[in-house]
């Protein structure tokens, strides 16, 4: 079976070759970052049935892949320097195919997430036109990492409010900033590996901007600010809480707080771009831990599960297919 993508698709792409392709631009092992933060915005919300919560994570969790997708098709540019493997810099698929499916793909998210709550169709309209716009606020280095950090952060409450949640459950302020600085951290890391190409192709990133050294100690203050936030949440756990719960928490938040602080340090030391990596893979390992923390905080009956979405998570970003690539 053939398909037509586009117009500089290498012939003779196949339906199959073209899914394992799209799969590899959507980035899986980068599908826990926006799995987990939707699974934080429903822990904070009401219960609610396991199959509508299953529905909401999924929805999530493919979410990040899509958006990646999407994203890419505006940064051929960049990307065509600093991740020549991607199958969109290799003609294995082409934008006009790549965009369709993500543009497909975000509305079923979107879909799944306003049919739970109509509010969220605004919202997820809005974080739409935030991933097609995001390519132009890249290239300014005050704006990148809060301008992609907000419709993260639009994402858990999208999933807060899917999940019947209501602001009067958990102030959440706080859960928002974690997210929030967190994320945007993640960011800034990133941006350590595509210097050469950013500048290269006119991306004036804040590394870019300002140096390696500036944008390190930025980087610190996100990360600081991700961490005491998430330190008032955790100690807001109330009283009565069972000694389990209290090792539960720990369990996440204690490796989550010494890999981000690892990755800051590494990140200070970053030379060249190919090493970069280095600080990159702490500082989204320690997201994904810490926001695991906030979840069973209020859902200490999901510790389970999510040490297990944590080891698929780390087995799926060691598979990765560059290893300097986040």
């Amino acid at each position: 079976m053939q398909i037509e993508m586009g117009l500089h698709q290498k012939a003779g792409t196949t339906l199959p070759s073209f899914v394992r392709s799209y799969i590899v631009t959507m980035r899986p092992y980068l599908l826990f970052v926006s799995g987990i933060t939707g699974i934080a915005g429903l822990a904070f919300a009401s219960e609610i049935p396991l199959t509508r919560t299953l529905l909401i994570g999924t929805a999530a969790f493919l979410s990040y892949g899509f958006g990646q997708a999407l994203t890419d098709c505006f940064q051929v540019d960049t990307d065509s320097l600093s991740a020549p493997y991607r199958p969109l810099i290799q003609g294995d698929v082409t934008r006009t195919g790549v965009l369709w499916v993500s543009v497909g793909g975000l509305t079923f998210c979107v879909l799944v997430f306003a049919l739970c709550n109509a509010w969220n169709l605004l919202i997820g309209f809005a974080a739409a036109a935030g991933l097609l716009t995001y390519t132009y606020f890249k290239r300014k280095w005050w704006a990148g990492p809060f301008y992609n950090a907000w419709i993260v952060t639009a994402l858990f409450f999208m999933a807060f409010f899917a999940g019947g949640g209501s602001s009067t459950d958990f102030p959440l302020l706080f859960p928002a900033l974690v997210i929030f600085f967190g994320y945007a951290n993640f960011v800034l890391a990133g941006y350590f590996k595509d210097i050469a190409a950013d500048r290269a192709t006119g991306y004036n990133t804040l590394p870019v901007a300002y140096g390696r050294r500036t944008a390190a100690f930025v980087s610190h203050l996100f990360a600081a600010t991700a961490v005491v936030c998430a330190g008032y949440v955790f100690l807001s756990t109330g009283e009565g809480r069972l000694p389990w719960h209290l090792v539960a928490i720990s369990t996440f938040a204690g490796p989550g707080i010494a890999v981000i602080l690892l990755g800051q340090v590494r990140l200070h030391k970053v030379r060249t771009d190919v090493h970069a990596h280095r600080a990159i893979v702490p500082v989204v390992n320690g997201y994904i831990l810490l926001l695991s923390g906030l979840a069973v905080r209020c859902r200490p009956d999901w510790f389970i599960p999510l040490m297990l979405f944590y080891l698929a998570f780390a087995v799926t970003l060691a598979e990765r297919p560059s290893r300097e690539q986040i």
